[in-house]
């Protein structure tokens, strides 16, 4: 059995005050021994380009003594009700492939699902963390594209308090 294919984990979830889930955490088999020792926030929205930044990031973390890698995927904002209900296999599908490539190469990681705006909830995530850095991909937008229809990478990279290293 592949390992995209084995259900993570589950370590804990997030409701805000009207009780809606909007977040949860997954572990890999075996999980993080030190969450919190250098830990890097990768984000993952399941596309060709999230997958290099997970790579790049696999392959800094093989090369350093620690690091920790976090995964963060966000969803948009979804009822109380879907939320419930799809919140958990949206992810676990779109990140798929990432923690396929963790595991393969025998690297633990932790997997962060958010609801709500990506750039706000990866860099929410980040700070929680206490990120030594963020690593996202980059859509390869042009400038006019940039302009029109915004990038996460660039919002991310303008908006965030620490490191941020877009990936081509």
């Amino acid at each position: 059995m592949n390992a995209a294919q084995v259900t993570p984990a589950f370590a804990s979830s997030e409701h805000d005050t009207e009780s809606r889930l909007v977040g949860l955490v997954y572990d890999s088999a075996p999980p993080l021994s030190a969450p919190g020792t250098n830990p890097w926030l990768v984000a993952v929205d399941g596309s060709d380009n999230s997958l290099r930044a997970v790579a790049h990031a696999a392959g800094q973390a093989g090369a350093m003594n620690a690091m920790a890698l976090h995964l963060v995927h966000v969803q948009p904002w979804l009822s109380k009700e879907a939320a419930e209900a799809e919140l958990a296999h949206r992810a676990l599908g779109a990140t798929a492939r990432a923690r396929s490539l963790l595991d393969d190469k025998g690297l633990p990681w932790r997997l962060h699902v958010a609801l709500g705006e990506p750039a706000e909830r990866i860099i929410h995530r980040a700070v929680r963390i206490s990120a030594s850095g963020i690593v996202i991909g980059s859509r390869g937008l042009n400038v006019v594209e940039s302009l029109l229809f915004g990038s996460v990478a660039y919002k991310v990279m303008h908006l965030s308090p620490l490191p941020v290293m877009v990936v081509p």
